[in-house]
Order: structure tokens, then sequence, then C-alpha cells
């Protein structure tokens, strides 16, 4: 069983993987421009997201567009918006779960119910991080396919960007997180509730003297003890 302070590691891998699936949500630089060919007359770099585009001039200049039609995208953008908000929900549920299943809070019930609570946790930043993680995969694949392209023109040619490595580190905090937490409670757990509480040994057999001597009372003549089973006459009485 875990301890309490790997579980406390693990809400805080949690809040991290969290805090950066967000920021990889909202950042423009999902792929950026490759210099690769004589692209940068105009512009110094180009940046594009999930959400905007994004682009340096080299006058100095800085200039972003929404992206406003959804229906415009590719498949893979539109998959990567909808998984990464999906994403970020259940991360938020999960630590919602998890702060209620921490051994060292007082709230969120018993032991069975903070363990149910944990273990929901757990489940909920393992998909989050699996959410997180496949948006990820795909754009970069697609962006990895493109540049090895030979009918792409160089000026069209972009590299993943830092968006998507803050996508992968933060599906592998949500993993190491959701790990901790199920494995914190995979066990049988024998606790208050749990256990059937016996007297001690003394009491019981006590307990179990008074019964019989209630039914002996209540039956005098049908108890004998084994030295009135004794018969009355013995080859001595006659000798």
């Amino acid at each position: 069983m875990a301890s309490t302070g790997m579980q406390i590691f693990g809400f805080v891998l949690a809040l991290l993987g969290i805090f950066g699936a967000m920021v990889a949500t909202v950042l423009p630089n999902w792929k950026v421009s490759a210099d690769v060919g004589s692209n940068i007359i105009t512009a110094i770099s180009q940046m594009q997201g999930l959400w905007m585009d994004c682009t340096w001039y080299s006058t100095g200049m800085f200039s972003c567009t929404l992206k406003y039609s959804v229906l415009s995208l590719p498949a893979y953008l539109q998959t990567a918006r909808t998984t990464m908000v999906l994403c970020c929900v259940l991360a938020a549920l999960g630590l919602c779960l998890a702060s209620l299943g921490l051994k060292c809070t007082h709230w969120g019930g018993g032991r069975r119910s903070k363990r149910h609570a944990a273990i929901a946790s757990g489940g909920c930043f393992v998909a989050a991080g699996f959410l997180c993680l496949v948006p990820a995969s795909w754009f970069t694949n697609e962006v990895i396919t493109n540049f090895l392209d030979s009918s792409v023109p160089e000026s069209n040619k972009f590299e993943p960007g830092g968006a998507v490595y803050v996508a992968f580190v933060s599906a592998g905090f949500l993993f190491m997180g959701g790990f901790i937490f199920c494995m914190s409670c995979s066990g049988k757990r024998h606790g208050p509730q749990d256990m059937v509480l016996l007297p001690p040994p003394d009491k019981l057999l006590f307990q179990q003297q008074q019964q019989l001597l209630q039914q002996e009372m209540q039956h005098p003549y049908c108890s004998l003890s084994p030295l009135d089973n004794k018969t009355g006459y013995s080859l001595q009485d006659y000798v």
C-alpha cells in the first residue's frame, strides 16, 4: 500500500499534468515553420496552434489570426481540439475526486469512501493522460509526414512546436499520478468498517459459561455434569 506521502506526490504530478495540458491547449505553437529554404524574406517565423495562427515579421510586427471555421479544419486538428478540451475537463474532475481520496484530509467520508474516491480519481487521470497523448501523437505524425513529403513546398513545411512537447510531458505526469492513486488502494483494506469486532477470549469464555449456567437453571434435571452421569455403584462396594 502506498503511503500518504506517495499519494501527495501523485497529487502534485497530476496537478502539474493538468496545468501543462491547459497551457498546451491554448499555446499557438503546435507547429512552427522550418527554416529549410529562403522562406524568411518577409516573415521570421510562423506558428500554428489549435485555435490560432501567429506570424512574426522581419519588421518586428506580430499578428495572430483565430481559426473561426471548424469544418474547414483538417480531421487531426478537430480531433486535437476535442480531445484536449476533454482532457482538461476530465483531469479537473479527477483532481476534485483526488482531494476527497487523500488520506491526509478529513473530508471525503470514511476509509472505504476515500478508497473509492482515490480509485476513481486515478482512473480519471489515466483517461485524461490518454486523451492528451492521442492528439499530441497524431499531430506530430501529421507534421513529420508533411515535412518528409517531397511534393510539399519548402515554404509550407513545419516542425513540431513546443506545445506538442508540453502535451507529451503533461500526459506522462497524468499517467504517473493516475497509477499512483490506483495502486494506493488496489489491495483489500481492512478498515474499522470491514472488521468483525469480537470480544477478548477471556470475555468470550465467560459469556459462554454464563449462557450454560442460565440453561442449567432453566432445566435443572436435564443438564447433568459428567460427574453426575457416573453410576452410583462400583465393584469395590461388593468386595
